[in-house]
């Protein structure tokens, strides 16, 4: 009777066990699961998005969730004409991983009082004001008979840029004297309405591949180089993403971080097989895959998370009035996971 009992207590012990461990395995289940299971990204037109493109095509989140346990992650790419469809979308909570220009970050950070931070930057780009107007050599050229095509007015990279090289043209005071030239259109228009010669967009502040493919025509000419603008190269593309998904998410944010870590490095060490899959995903057909090679191994680009004169913008915003806040430091603008890098 006794090692009757002994089995039965036995067997009730191991039974509670086994339970116990189930629940604490369920648990652990439960705990990786209570992060998202899907996230939404948005990139837009142009080589600046590459790294994204090369993160959708090889499907790098998906993989470095896996890695962490995770389990399976979906990963909605969205393609937006402009930054400030952006801005809605991840003010509204639409997105959870937004890229865009430098002054479009800083303008999110600066509204959400630091809620919308980076996570790295993409890329560090020049940017060229084209022209087709054979008299224009300089800013001080153009006159009210030219119109220029970036992104957004007053608010995209290049208008920004714009502004900080009618400042350095015409003196304090002037930041917007060119404002009133200024054509919001997406890169894609803006370079079909320069190339066609009949518009009144005579001139196109843009970026890679665009202004390389307008410089093919003899009729454009180069009017200016943001990196001569800024004083060196600068940060082109930045992501970021909210404060609150940092902290409620903090495995699938790293994982995104490991994931834009490995595009990164995979356009470095395969600038060929990038290009291609940039002219697959694009639709380019007026660049061929050796143009495209050509101009990842240029010097000029940097595929790096490394914020490159990022607090420049700021703190040229900020003295416009274009920004309330003026960061202490370029780290406030970012999440820790790039503070060790030598950024500025």
């Amino acid at each position: 009777m006794r090692v009757h009992h002994r089995t039965a207590v036995n067997a009730r012990l191991l039974a509670v066990s086994v339970l116990a461990l189930s629940s604490f395995f369920a648990l652990l289940s439960l705990s990786a699961r209570a992060e998202v299971t899907e996230i939404t990204v948005s990139k837009e037109y142009g080589i600046g998005y590459l790294p994204y493109m090369i993160m959708e095509h090889e499907k790098l989140v998906e993989k470095h969730a896996k890695a962490s346990g995770l389990g399976e992650l979906k990963v909605i790419w969205q393609t937006f004409g402009g930054s400030g469809l952006t801005q809605g979308a991840i003010l509204a909570g639409r997105l959870d991983f937004a890229s865009s220009g430098v002054p479009w970050f800083l303008t999110l950070w600066d509204k959400t009082n630091g809620e919308v931070k980076s996570l790295g930057a993409m890329d560090s780009m020049p940017l060229y004001l084209n022209t087709r107007n054979a008299a224009v050599k300089s800013l001080k050229d153009f006159t009210e008979k030219d119109r220029i095509a970036l992104p957004a007015t007053k608010s995209s990279i290049q208008a920004m840029t714009l502004q900080m090289a009618a400042v350095q043209a015409f003196g304090p005071g002037n930041a917007t004297k060119l404002d009133n030239l200024t054509v919001s259109l997406s890169h894609p228009d803006a370079m079909l309405a320069l190339l066609s010669g009949i518009s009144e967009i005579d001139s196109h502040f843009t970026s890679p591949p665009f202004q390389d493919l307008e410089l093919k025509d003899p009729r454009i000419h180069k009017v200016a180089n943001s990196y001569d603008i800024l004083g060196g190269a600068a940060t082109f593309i930045i992501a970021s993403t909210t404060t609150k998904f940092y902290q409620a998410n903090p495995k699938t944010y790293q994982a995104f971080v490991d994931a834009l870590a490995e595009s990164e490095t995979f356009i470095g060490k395969n600038q060929r097989e990038a290009a291609v899959i940039y002219l697959a995903m694009s639709g380019e057909k007026r660049l061929t895959a050796d143009e495209l090679t050509k101009m990842l191994g240029s010097p000029e680009y940097r595929f790096t998370m490394t914020p490159e004169n990022v607090l420049k913008y700021a703190s040229f915003m900020q003295s416009i009035g274009a920004m309330k806040t003026k960061p202490a430091s370029w780290k406030d603008l970012f999440f820790p996971n790039v503070h060790s890098l030598p950024g500025s």
